[in-house]
């Protein structure tokens, strides 16, 4: 063990800053091609697997999970849904994904998809660095960028090829980059999403989202037995003023009646809200360091956008380092940053209509309410805008 005040030098390719799912499948999809890397997390894993977050996967990222070999548990126990319900003026209207375009989602929480990626992690013997202090990024506009960062005392530095920050929207990779760099692109909701975890069935086979005058409220599942539920509330909100009784009496309130009916209620075993903000940094490569998932971007949770976006920038990241070190093309890495924010944008735009048709604002006014009932009596009533919706929420394709 080296002393305390000692200084660690070690090298590799890639140095991929952040352990959540958009880094640790960067790390699986470049070990399973042979390429070195580290990846590099300031908090434990216990706070990793912790964090209560999305549970709608995109067929793309259900593609890019079998990619990495971390698949097995996500299809013995995801549930594949063939559509929504969207639930207003006191019922219900579904929209049949499948026999609009053929295609469907899976559920199958983040979490378990970062348990996944742990266990396949600590299978390779690659190197993967937990509570890593006082993390830097260094040189990233040169030919050899570095990070250091303390464990147990011990300053440890990491010559790289190129970092992936993938330490999401408070981490250290976006504030490393000068301001006069990067162009933000920002809009924050009026509004949060309260939402509790519950060892309870779900009250419908298929998501719910309800539109009422009371506000949003979402039906959503992480399994058979178990149900995460969500309702808006104001952004000045506190979570310790909400019983679970209080909870459950607001979302039943926002039901349908059949669902209010059905609806069945126990102790949350997780409660928390969530801000919601639209966010995007471009661009997405600066030199030698390239942003991933929400380090670049953050979307309303309104359209299950968040995890696959970062799925879909870890792909595009995969596919240009691979064809870089295994043929020496640098084509589809020097693309990156285009590529995904086309595709990035077209996700944002997808979730802040998902938000605008669904949420009461609060300086809406009459003419507004009457514009957001006949946008949802217009989309169940078309099957072209279903079908649009149906497309937006299953996931555009990668291009």
């Amino acid at each position: 063990m080296a002393p305390n005040g000692s200084h660690i030098a070690h090298s590799t390719r890639v140095a991929i800053v952040g352990a959540g799912p958009a880094g640790l499948l960067l790390g699986q999809l470049l070990t399973v091609a042979g390429i070195d890397n580290i990846v590099i997390e300031q908090r434990g894993p216990d706070y990793v697997l912790g964090r209560i977050r999305a549970g709608i996967l995109e067929s793309v990222t259900v593609d890019a999970l079998t990619r990495a070999g971390v698949d097995a548990r996500l299809h013995a126990e995801g549930l594949v849904h063939h559509g929504i319900e969207l639930s207003y003026n006191g019922s219900r209207h579904h929209i049949d994904f499948q026999a609009l375009i053929g295609r469907s989602v899976t559920v199958y929480g983040q979490t378990e998809v970062t348990r996944d990626l742990m266990a396949a992690r600590q299978a390779s013997g690659m190197p993967i660095v937990y509570e890593a202090h006082d993390v830097s990024l260094h040189d990233f506009d040169t030919a050899r960028p570095k990070v250091r960062y303390r464990k147990d005392g011990v300053t440890h530095e990491v010559a790289c090829d190129y970092i992936a920050g993938c330490d999401g929207f408070h981490g250290v990779s976006r504030a490393s980059v000068p301001e006069t760099s990067k162009r933000i692109f920002e809009r924050i909701y009026p509004f949060g999403w309260l939402g509790i975890l519950s060892e309870t069935p779900p009250v419908a086979d298929e998501l719910i989202y309800a539109s009422h005058e009371r506000g949003f409220a979402l039906c959503s599942m992480r399994s058979k037995t178990r149900s995460r539920y969500y309702v808006q509330v104001p952004s000045c909100e506190k979570v310790e003023d909400w019983s679970d009784a209080r909870f459950w009496d607001e979302l039943r309130s926002r039901l349908d009646p059949e669902a209010a009916e059905a609806l069945v209620t126990g102790a949350s075993i997780e409660k928390s809200i969530a801000p919601l903000r639209s966010f995007v940094c471009e661009p997405m490569r600066f030199g030698r360091l390239f942003l991933a998932g929400d380090a670049a971007h953050i979307v309303p949770p309104t359209g299950a956008k968040g995890l696959n976006l970062a799925a879909s920038d870890v792909l595009y990241l995969a596919d240009g380092l691979i064809g870089l070190y295994q043929n020496d093309d640098a084509r589809e890495l020097d693309a990156y940053s285009e590529k995904c924010l086309r595709r990035v944008w077209k996700a944002e735009r997808f979730s802040w209509w998902m938000t605008s048709l669904l949420h009461r604002f609060p300086d809406a006014d009459d003419f507004a309410h009457r514009i957001q009932q006949a946008e949802l009596d217009y989309l169940v009533g078309s099957e072209a805008a279903c079908k649009s919706l149906a497309e937006n929420y299953v996931g555009l394709p990668c291009e």
